[in-house]
């Protein structure tokens, strides 16, 4: 049992770094810029959390580095997924993977602008977000809203780049598409909390966006995401459909892995078939999220509708999952 757990871990980080040997994509050039800012990124975290233990300060109602932390972390582990995304491009198109390059340059350079934009309102115990309470605080929000914009202008030569490309395995292809696809949308979804509310336009106190919807920003919520447990929340469809980007690759990597033991995943387009049910059902609870969260619904306090949608999701999932390795296993064994 031992041995057979240590050959699937190898066989996953073999899959991660070269693919499986059928269909495979030549050896990845990681995108280096991206990489340095990940690297960077891990240092920042590190000194967030040492702020976390030693500076009791909050803003909105939420510890003053937490917001550093959750960025620090979420833009780290971007910057490695797409640098690996743009390496997988062929090498020979060396006209594409110079666009590709380039465009992850700037992606690196503007998500440096605003986490230096989100540390530093940190550092000076304010909100970095939504704060035009002066004409300084609303320039450096415009600047940190103009880099998001370049950051998700960025990613879109990278996704059609990639819609075009040999990427090998039918299924780790579609993943891969799907992914870059839903976090494009899912990055989109953030444009919702930039809007004012019915209660700032009543009473404007130089706050303009909130992340919460039918209450203020800093009521209860869920320990350091911050996610409201009294009313929806627009950070949680944005966090579901960015992390599409890594969630639906490493399925694709996890069953490519699992093929060389299971005969019924042997065969690359029964890999492609349950990556679309596991794609079908991303899309399902990005959907549902978004609608909870825009109706005021908190994600701890789901409604009897929404968990019937949540149910009827798993349950269709769950039965094309089956019928797909019910039929492969019968092919296998003929």
């Amino acid at each position: 049992m031992a041995s057979t757990r240590t050959g699937t871990r190898t066989a996953f980080r073999s899959t991660l770094l070269t693919g499986p040997a059928s269909g495979a994509p030549p050896t990845i050039r990681w995108h280096r810029p991206l990489l340095w800012l990940a690297l960077t990124m891990a240092v920042v975290a590190a000194g967030a959390l040492v702020g976390l233990a030693v500076d009791p300060r909050t803003v909105t109602g939420a510890p003053l580095w937490a917001k550093p932390l959750k960025f620090a972390i979420s833009v780290g582990v971007y910057a490695v997924t797409l640098s690996w995304l743009i390496g997988l491009l062929p090498a020979a198109k060396a006209r594409s993977r110079r666009l590709a390059w380039w465009a992850g340059t700037v992606a690196a350079v503007f998500l440096v602008v605003e986490m230096v934009i989100i540390v530093g309102a940190a550092a000076a115990g304010l909100t970095s977000h939504f704060n035009v309470s002066t004409g300084f605080h609303a320039a450096l929000w415009s600047v940190m809203a103009a880099s998001i914009v370049t950051v998700w202008v960025a990613a879109v030569p990278i996704a059609i780049l990639l819609l075009r490309a040999d990427l090998g395995d039918p299924g780790r292809a579609l993943a891969i598409r799907s992914g870059l696809l839903i976090a494009l949308v899912g990055m989109g979804l953030a444009f919702l909390m930039t809007g004012p509310t019915a209660a700032q336009l009543d009473d404007y106190q130089g706050i303009v966006g909130a992340h919460t919807v039918g209450v203020a920003d800093g009521g209860p919520s869920l320990p350091l995401l911050g996610w409201s447990t009294v009313a929806g929340d627009l950070r949680i469809p944005h966090f579901v459909g960015m992390h599409a980007l890594q969630v639906l690759p490493l399925a694709a990597l996890l069953l490519e892995a699992l093929a060389r033991r299971m005969p019924a995943l042997a065969r690359p387009l029964a890999r492609r078939g349950i990556l679309r049910a596991l794609v079908g059902l991303y899309l399902g609870v990005l959907a549902l999220v978004t609608g909870q969260a825009l109706a005021g619904q908190s994600i701890v306090q789901p409604s009897a509708p929404v968990l019937a949608i949540a149910a009827a999701l798993v349950a269709a999932t769950a039965g094309a999952i089956t019928r797909t390795l019910l039929r492969e296993s019968r092919r296998a064994r003929g």
